[in-house]
């Protein structure tokens, strides 16, 4: 089981980048007082977990409805995934969060819990794709998915403890450290996106 949570947790983690969205939350909220900061800090983490949660437990049931094989889906979230990785790599994904953040923060200055911090910040397609990727994987085994469900929930709860550290976090960080980060996440990320390609792939031409 401790390997399937640091699977799961390294996936997770490399796909929401906390460290990636610590910046880009400190930049909606400038200016808002502590209280307001930390109550969309936690309000967008719950709203991201519930909606990892749902897909968590009728991800693949939802396909099947859809007529989706969930090696169709491993190649179309290892593609989405792969680019996601090279985006970080190459710093595009930080400047499109970041400019996203600024849109939103001027269109819903008072509440940015819903869009962008748990959709799509948090809760993207790439942690979507993730969750119901790697339950699948693991079905009928609850013992597993229940590890799953705990990478995916330290994984929001460091994000969640770095969203209300992010000022300070930003300060001791600086722009040259998280971008070296950033990149080094990324090439794990393409790592595991290529694997879902090849696994989708594969079982494809076995099946």
């Amino acid at each position: 089981m401790l390997e399937i949570f640091i699977s799961a947790f390294v996936t997770f983690f490399v796909v929401i980048d906390p460290v990636g969205i610590a910046p880009v939350f400190a930049s909606l909220t400038e200016g808002a007082n502590a209280r307001h900061k930390r109550l969309m800090a936690i309000k967008g983490t719950l709203i991201a977990v519930a909606i990892l949660l749902f897909f968590a437990a009728v991800g693949e049931p939802f396909l099947s409805a859809l007529g989706i094989t969930l090696d169709a889906l491993k190649v179309a979230g290892g593609v989405m995934l792969f680019l996601i990785a090279l985006e970080m790599v190459f710093e595009k994904r930080t400047e499109r969060r970041e400019n996203s953040a600024e849109r939103s923060h001027q269109e819903h200055l008072e509440d940015i819990s819903v869009f962008p911090i748990a959709i799509p910040l948090l809760a993207g397609p790439g942690a979507i794709a993730s969750i119901i990727l790697l339950m699948a994987s693991h079905e009928g085994n609850y013992l597993a998915q229940g590890t799953i469900l705990a990478a995916i929930g330290a994984t929001l709860l460091l994000t969640l403890f770095a969203f209300l550290a992010a000022s300070k976090l930003m300060a001791v960080m600086g722009n040259t450290v998280s971008t070296i980060i950033s990149r080094v996440l990324g090439i794990i990320l393409a790592a595991f996106a290529s694997q879902f390609i090849m696994d989708g792939i594969r079982n494809f031409f076995l099946a």
